[in-house]
């Protein structure tokens, strides 16, 4: 499995992002998470970040060596600033590609998404939902893994759909086909959070200045909510919606 989160508030560095928190920050979570819920311990499979500049398309930073192993995060990353952070540390499903653009964040215009989980049954189960993307989409997945699927296939709803019915839709498509899967799904422009909580941990934080989501929480600060089973989230400064992923009739 993975680990991610999502940052909007006031500017912070994209290292301190990744590294505050001491035992608790995503940096320590790579080789020390708290809730993994099975998946393995060490995520050693490449890392990510990807920032927003003010009025412009996220940048992204990938590497697929351990972030402790990265100098750039406490010098580059150390000098970078943003309003709004979404990052990775992967521990790679068995048989998937170790390989930079295998991982997350992935991006495309503003949008920047991450995925903590696998899809049950890759690649034969994803067959027939496959089917239904254009051949040109396909042959340009960022990588052969189930998460670039994923966001392949989020990325083409929201042409046509709010981020989080985007999520909502995928997921139920994925689920039917594949019920077993574990779909952490994160997801930013740069000024709102969409996530899902399916078979894995989730936390969120939300005050008047600051939103965060993560797969566990990331620091000390009080506020810290688990996000239940099969829902989604929609977060922003002052602003949290959790939603069932599919409500009773």
């Amino acid at each position: 499995m993975c680990r991610h989160l999502g940052y909007l508030g006031p500017p912070r560095t994209v290292a301190d992002v990744l590294t505050s928190g001491g035992e608790r920050s995503l940096m320590t979570q790579s080789w020390a998470p708290r809730d993994m819920r099975g998946g393995g311990t060490v995520n050693a499979d490449g890392f990510g970040a990807a920032w927003w500049p003010v009025g412009r398309e996220p940048v992204v930073y990938r590497n697929p060596a351990p972030i402790w192993s990265d100098p750039a995060v406490d010098g580059v990353l150390g000098e970078v600033s943003s309003t709004a952070v979404v990052a990775a540390v992967r521990s790679a499903t068995v048989g998937m590609p170790l390989t930079r653009e295998a991982c997350a964040p992935f991006t495309d215009g503003m949008w920047a998404l991450t995925h903590n989980g696998r899809i049950d049954g890759w690649p034969d189960s994803m067959a027939a939902l496959a089917e239904w993307l254009p051949a040109v989409e396909l042959l340009r997945l960022p990588a052969l893994t189930d998460s670039a699927l994923l966001w392949t296939m989020v990325r083409r709803r929201l042409d046509t759909e709010e981020p989080g019915e985007a999520l909502r839709s995928v997921l139920v498509d994925v689920l039917e086909a594949a019920p077993q899967s574990r779909l952490n799904l994160l997801l930013s422009d740069g000024t709102g959070l969409w996530a899902s909580a399916v078979s894995h941990s989730l936390t969120v934080r939300v005050d008047e200045s600051v939103a965060v989501v993560a797969s566990e929480q990331v620091d000390e600060e009080e506020g810290w909510l688990v996000v239940p089973d099969r829902h989604l989230i929609e977060a922003r400064p002052g602003f949290l919606v959790i939603t069932e992923l599919e409500a009773s009739a």
